[in-house]
Order: structure tokens, then sequence, then C-alpha cells
């Protein structure tokens, strides 16, 4: 058993998280990633949009 104190700590929280890894493995290319992440920040800005519209025709 070695090891400094930030990688036993870190080893304990990841026992604690339940095993879960920092990085996270979905199967998906770096392109393919990019692709679902831009998709979803237009989405999300779409919404807005959509809200900002609402909410300003409802003060007026």
């Amino acid at each position: 058993m070695g090891g400094n104190q930030r990688e036993l700590a870190r080893e304990r929280n990841a026992k604690k998280q339940g095993g879960n890894k920092v990085k996270k493995e979905d199967g998906l290319t770096h392109e393919q990633r990019k692709q679902r992440d831009a998709d979803i920040m237009r989405q999300k800005q779409e919404k807005k949009k959509e809200m900002e519209k609402a909410t300003g025709q409802a003060k007026s």
C-alpha cells in the first residue's frame, strides 16, 4: 500500500461514490460528442428565447 495523501483520498472518495470514474465513457467519438453537445446548447438557447418572448409579451 502506498501513495500520497491525495491519491489515497481520491481512492476512498471513488469507493464512496460507488466506484464511478471521473471520466465517463459514453461510446462516442470526439466529433459525435461535440455534435451532441452543440445540439443540446442550441435547444437550450431556443428554449430561452421562447421564454423571453413569452415573458416579454406577458409584460406588455
